[in-house]
């Protein structure tokens, strides 16, 4: 029995796809650098907005995997096991599994918004978690219509870092020189994480157009979903270098540090014929948002 409850807990693991959580830890970490850059962070506040990005993140790796599940769209997928669609699990334990770690999210969020009194944050967080379950939930979801790509870049570039810096200190926001510094870093952060989903929809274009999953992939195929992706990780840095010359911040040099895994992660998607090719590029983009959060917080409180 032990033994089954160990495995049982190793699938719940992989089913909740770890390899996500760096998109949802790195807005979190960038944010924080402009926080005590602007001698406003807060740990406490910091703490909770990243118990909101993680549980709202793995709650919606398990929705979509019981939507995808229930759709037949996970079925001949190339990559790791999904719960519902290996027949692992039930399909309703997996979706209570979902609105446990969403309802978790959701509670974190309602508790950063008792402590700060920014009472209409609410309503963000409110279409955060809708937005988490009709990813791929529902009978009309945008995943599936090609919206995925913006909606990502949408909550984990501009709602995830603005937001952060945001409940730390609302009033520095009246300044222009707040936004000159949070939104290239929102934006940055927004296109890699839609790069790790539109590597992941690269990967499964051959499994995803058979069943009607229209992602931006499918729609524009392969080779142009390839072009996409590699303008979103490299137009960071396009930005921080356009943003460097302007407004002679040193913090956004450091972030060209990561030009040594651009290059090579550049090569493999260029280069890459089969799906499981692009599994090591989608762990790399994952990374490389990581990296570039860390590298744009080490630059930002290298300033203080």
């Amino acid at each position: 029995m032990a033994k089954k409850k160990q495995s049982d807990f190793a699938l719940w693991v992989e089913g909740a796809r770890l390899r996500t959580l760096p998109l949802a830890v790195a807005p979190i970490i960038a944010a924080s650098g402009a926080a005590f850059a602007m001698q406003a962070f807060n740990l406490n506040k910091t703490l909770l907005a990243l118990a909101v990005a993680l549980f709202l993140q793995i709650g919606v790796n398990y929705a979509n995997d019981y939507s995808d599940g229930i759709r037949g769209t996970d079925s001949n997928r190339v990559g790791p096991l999904r719960l519902t669609a290996s027949g692992s699990f039930q399909p309703r334990t997996v979706k209570l599994v979902a609105f446990g770690f969403l309802g978790l999210g959701a509670l974190a969020g309602l508790i950063l918004v008792v402590v700060t009194g920014l009472w209409w944050l609410l309503s963000v967080g409110a279409v955060a978690v809708l937005a988490a379950w009709f990813y791929t939930g529902g009978k009309k979801p945008y995943g599936y219509a090609g919206l995925g790509e913006l909606v990502v870049f949408i909550f984990f570039g501009l709602v995830a870092v603005v937001g952060t810096v945001y409940v730390q200190a609302p009033d520095l926001f009246k300044l222009p020189e707040t936004w000159m510094v949070v939104l290239p870093v929102a934006i940055g952060l927004g296109l890699y994480a839609s790069a790790v989903l539109m590597i992941n929809n690269i990967r499964d274009i051959e499994t995803d157009e058979p069943v009607g999953k229209k992602t931006l992939a499918v729609r524009v195929g392969k080779n142009f979903a390839k072009s996409i992706y590699l303008v979103m990780i490299w137009a960071p840095l396009a930005i921080n270098w356009t943003y460097l010359k302007i407004n002679l911040i040193p913090a956004f040099a450091f972030p060209f540090a990561l030009v040594l895994l651009l290059l090579p992660l550049t090569l493999i998607v260029l280069t890459a014929r089969t799906p499981k090719e692009n599994i090591l590029a989608l762990k790399l983009t994952s990374n490389a948002a990581l990296i570039y959060a860390i590298l744009v917080a080490f630059g930002l409180w290298k300033l203080v």
